[in-house]
């Protein structure tokens, strides 16, 4: 037990330590963590977990972190996941926080950020390209393109929140695709 206490630890440090800019940052790395690395979840069960953690109030990140530790190994791997998603960055943020206010304006550190904004950008690609691959195994190319483009739609052009289309599907998921399955 001790063992999986330890890779819950060291899973979400590496995730979010790494996750530079937060929550979405931190979603491909703690992806390639709980399904690639340890395998903890499969694909779609992770994204699962991400569209309720979407839904709910609060870090993504840290809601993840909890259900998956709990998932492997109850109440204390959820503390200890969780624990290893948010003290790490808290702790990095109150001890960097000055040296970087300080150094703000520096262009090293402008290019820095910039640099690291298409890394993100990729990682972000590729989550979604295997969620679209989940989705079409499971439901199909088509139902996975009519809803990908009305959710587009309704987002670019409306001012609905997302979580509330994240519910809306939900639903449709719970009451309306069962009868054409």
């Amino acid at each position: 037990m001790v063992q999986t206490w330890w890779e819950l630890f060291w899973g979400f440090f590496v995730a979010n330590i790494l996750g530079y800019g937060g929550g979405p940052a931190s979603i491909p790395l703690m992806q390639e963590e709980i399904v690639n690395h340890y395998q903890w979840l499969t694909t779609e069960q992770f994204g699962d977990v991400l569209a309720i953690s979407n839904a709910l109030p609060g870090p993504i990140a840290t809601k993840i972190a909890a259900f998956v530790g709990y998932q492997v190994a109850g109440w204390f791997g959820a503390f200890i996941a969780s624990f290893a998603t948010i003290v790490p960055s808290a702790v990095a943020l109150i001890l960097l926080l000055r040296l970087l206010n300080k150094y703000r304006t520096s262009p090293k550190v402008k290019g820095m950020t910039l640099l690291v904004q298409p890394v993100i950008a990729v990682l972000m690609i590729l989550l979604t390209w295997e969620f679209g691959q989940v989705s079409t195994e499971s439901i199909g190319i088509w139902q996975t393109l009519i809803i990908a483009g009305i959710s587009l739609w309704v987002m670019t052009k409306t001012k609905l929140h997302p979580a509330i289309l994240i519910v809306i599907a939900f639903a449709y998921g719970a009451f309306v695709l069962p009868h054409f399955m």
